[in-house]
């Protein structure tokens, strides 16, 4: 184990563990599920609130061939943290940073006539070609270009500005609606749908280097929708998209990131003592109370209050009241854990502790949610950041 250089050896009030040689793992695992295709590990938000630039490092370390970001700015930080390779990035808004995506040598998505306007202008004012990427709304609804004439224009205009050296098409993608629900028939849909925008655009003149749609849930259950790329986001840090497809055991995956706090008092009270904001938890008898000092401030989901998982001192307990901004308490029943005492709401769950997909169902929400919301106060600490794990 090897923790950062950074990291205090004082306890901490909280800390989120990022175990490294797990994310290898993981990498590792999916690439061998989708053995004829790149992979693409997705590093937005932060990681998934893993912290992007360590998390890159790894997956590249294990053989992930592109690294995506939804913001240019993330993608751009990736760069200025100096790493290298293919980097895509497609959430844009009107005057984005399109020069400075363009010289850091990104790769864009372009879903619509405006931001492929803007991009050749870009590249006319750098003197250097674009890396563009045309997306297709294949049925997902949000962003990506409609088919049928919005998609032959976007098309044309792109390999008129590719025929002036303006830019270059690197790929043609979409993305699924409902590929975490197997069975679900938008996703026969959207893989009809793309392989005809592609064979459209193929058919005018577009060679690009990649053609992906498949995301995490697609690229663990859905081999027909690998085509030369794979996009896998929450995959990556070891969470299974969806208990309807399966645990992360079941692929070989183990959650990256463990968080815990110290107990900041534990302290014994009587029968009928009303417990944080509303006394929405009285207690039915003589017991003892412990507070660990997260909240939602942290990144705790209040809509978890009286149904959290923790465990402390090798036994499960539950949030006991509402989860109050900067602390919670949980029910010891009589037990009187040392204050200090490492309190550890979620992690791999194969050592006894809740998942975040507990916390999840908790909440009413899904995993994805729990650790990229977990704030900025809660430090990351990373362990196993050499490639032997």
């Amino acid at each position: 184990m090897n923790e950062t250089a950074t990291a205090p050896t004082a306890p901490l009030r909280a800390r989120a563990e990022i175990d490294l040689a797990a994310l290898r793992a993981n990498v590792r695992a999916l690439r061998a599920r989708a053995s004829g295709s790149a992979l693409m590990a997705v590093v937005k938000s932060d990681a998934y609130g893993h912290g992007a630039v360590p998390c890159a490092r790894a997956a590249v370390e294990a053989g992930a061939g592109w690294l995506g970001t939804a913001t240019p700015e993330e993608a751009l930080a990736l760069r200025g943290a100096g790493l290298p390779g293919r980097i895509m990035c497609w959430l844009w808004t009107p005057g984005g940073p399109w020069r400075e995506a363009i010289e850091a040598d990104l790769d864009v998505s372009v879903s619509g006539m405006w931001a492929l306007r803007e991009l050749v202008a870009a590249a006319r004012e750098a003197g250097v070609p674009a890396r563009v990427q045309l997306k297709a709304d294949t049925g997902l609804g949000r962003n990506g270009c409609q088919p049928g004439e919005d998609w032959a224009e976007l098309v044309a205009e792109a390999l008129r500005a590719q025929s002036e050296g303006l830019l270059r098409v690197t790929g043609l993608w979409s993305h699924f609606a409902c590929a975490d629900e197997p069975g679900h028939p938008s996703i026969a849909a959207q893989l009809t749908l793309f392989r005809e925008m592609l064979a459209y655009a193929e058919g005018q003149g577009v060679r690009p280097e990649v053609r992906h749609i498949a995301n995490s849930p697609a690229t663990l259950t859905l081999p027909e929708s690998h085509f030369d790329l794979v996009r896998t986001g929450i995959a990556t840090y070891g969470i299974s998209p969806s208990p309807a497809i399966g645990d992360p055991a079941d692929f070989g995956l183990r959650p990256v990131m463990t968080l815990s706090a110290s107990l900041a008092l534990v302290k014994r009270v009587p029968a009928g003592h009303g417990v944080s904001y509303g006394h929405r938890y009285v207690t039915p008898g003589a017991t003892t109370l412990g507070l660990v000092p997260v909240g939602y401030a942290d990144g705790i989901p209040r809509h978890a209050s009286g149904a959290g998982p923790v465990l402390v001192d090798g036994k499960w307990r539950t949030v006991a009241g509402r989860i109050a901004m900067d602390q919670f308490v949980v029910d010891l029943g009589g037990d009187e854990p040392a204050t200090g005492t490492r309190a550890v709401l979620f992690g791999p769950g194969d050592r006894g502790e809740p998942t975040a997909e507990d916390w999840a169902q908790a909440a009413g929400t899904i995993a994805y949610e729990i650790v990229t919301r977990i704030g900025t106060r809660v430090p990351r600490v990373y362990v196993n950041e050499g490639q032997a794990g």
